[in-house]
């Protein structure tokens, strides 16, 4: 298709060596044809040229203090893509590997993503090439307000809302919010992801995790089955993984795996989901420490992971769910999920799947749950807490819950009746970019040249 070529052509010159947000363009704009095929708005709008180029593209240098007193230097990022539903929103991610290019592709996804949930949030992303691991608080704490220190001044409760991602939990979201209010002298619900004592909201934690669980039921539900009794494996160690662990066992499945950058843990009779919050939520430790407890699970180091492979993906499973990191499970993994049985994917992290292993999830005519609708329920459940925030109320638990699990319910007879409206029943990928992006466009068509 020329338009998507001449696309990623202008892309590479604009904005080159990002792959990852290349790989982000290309997997949409090549579920667009069928919507651009009926409806000739959009390319007379060009909406595709404008919706691929962020609004805003925010650099600046973090500079902080370590322990020893020495200046130390990070990158920081804020990519406002896409205003056109409402404020920005979108993570921050803290990682080494966080580049421009990475914080494009979860800025990009972000726009469907947020579009998707029906509330109104446009899609932003930011970060900073800063690794938590193996800093003292104090230490985190410096890199925090020098990050806030630049970033305040772009940021707003109608502007642009922040929230977590890797790298960046309730401890970092404090840090930024105390920076935030010392400069401004404002208490704005302006980051989500807040203490429960300082205008957070009951679930946030909970809500990426439950929510890919929720759309799998979903999913499941439409063929007159459950996850009851289902042997699943779960990659990732953080939130996501760990909570999506916890609705599974909620609902009568088996998870069976964990993973984090040291290896993977295989715990046939299921993992022990207390170990595994204590090792990861306080003693924020290697999950090689999971085997100390629990001598009957396999622990496989990366070293001895085949070469290009990812191991959790050889488990025989019955429904997987990738929730740790883009790209994690590549052609063959997926090929081995569907020869070993497995029914259902479903994506708790942002692209986990290589193009080749979604080809293979679609051929093979499996529930495959892309992550711009799997994992949609972290930012619809940052939103419900900004409606907290401007009502100075606080939800329970349960309300809060019950509201997630709609929106996971609504965006699966959205992607699902979408796919079926194009001709292409079950194909979900599909039914998610599309819908997204439809409703985005017809947006930015009735707001005119912006």
């Amino acid at each position: 298709m020329p338009y998507v070529q001449d696309t990623l052509a202008a892309l590479r010159r604009t904005s080159p060596a990002q792959d990852e947000f290349y790989q982000a363009v290309e997997e949409i704009l090549l579920s667009l044809r069928p919507l651009l095929d009926r409806d000739p708005r959009y390319r007379a709008n060009n909406i595709i040229d404008r919706i691929v180029e962020p609004e805003r593209q925010i650099m600046f240098r973090v500079t902080w203090i370590d322990d020893k007193g020495r200046i130390q230097v990070n990158k920081g990022y804020r990519i406002q893509f896409n205003s056109t539903l409402g404020p920005y929103k979108g993570g921050l991610r803290f990682h080494p590997s966080v580049n421009a290019g990475i914080i494009k592709f979860l800025g990009f996804e972000q726009i469907f993503k947020n579009a998707l949930t029906g509330l109104p949030i446009g899609g932003a992303k930011g970060g900073a090439n800063f690794d938590p691991k193996g800093k003292s608080d104090n230490e985190i704490m410096r890199f925090c307000q020098s990050f806030m220190t630049e970033l305040y001044r772009h940021i707003g409760p109608t502007i642009d809302v922040p929230a977590g991602d890797i790298g960046v939990g309730m401890r970092e979201i404090g840090y930024l919010y105390g920076q935030y209010k010392r400069l401004t002298g404002s208490y704005d619900g302006v980051l989500t992801g807040k203490g429960l004592k300082w205008g957070g909201s009951l679930v946030r934690k909970e809500a990426t995790g439950y929510g890919a669980v929720y759309l799998a039921e979903n999913m499941l539900r439409a063929k007159k089955e459950s996850l009851e009794g289902r042997v699943c494996t779960v990659s990732g160690a953080g939130n996501v993984a760990i909570y999506t662990i916890e609705k599974l066992y909620q609902l009568g499945a088996i998870p069976v795996t964990a993973s984090d950058s040291g290896g993977m843990i295989y715990h046939k009779t299921g993992i022990n989901l207390e170990t595994l919050k204590r090792i990861k939520e306080v003693e924020r430790v290697s999950l090689e420490a999971y085997v100390k407890e629990h001598p009957d699970a396999v622990y496989t180091p990366v070293e001895q992971y085949p070469e290009g492979r990812n191991p959790v993906w050889s488990i025989p499973c019955e429904a997987a769910f990738p929730s740790a990191t883009q790209n994690e499970l590549n052609g063959e993994d997926a090929a081995e999920l569907v020869r070993n049985g497995c029914k259902l994917v479903c994506e708790g992290a942002n692209m986990p799947s290589t193009p080749e292993a979604i080809d293979v999830f679609l051929d093979a005519k499996i529930a495959f749950g892309p992550g711009k609708a799997a994992n949609a329920g972290g930012v619809a459940t940052s939103q419900l807490e900004m409606s907290q925030n401007a009502s100075m109320h606080q939800w329970s638990f349960e309300e809060v819950d019950r509201r997630l699990r709609e929106i996971m319910a609504n965006i699966y007879i959205s992607i699902s009746e979408t796919a079926a409206e194009f001709g292409e029943p079950g194909n979900f990928v599909l039914g998610a970019n599309i819908a997204g992006f439809r409703k985005v466009a017809d947006a930015m068509i009735e707001q005119g040249a912006v």
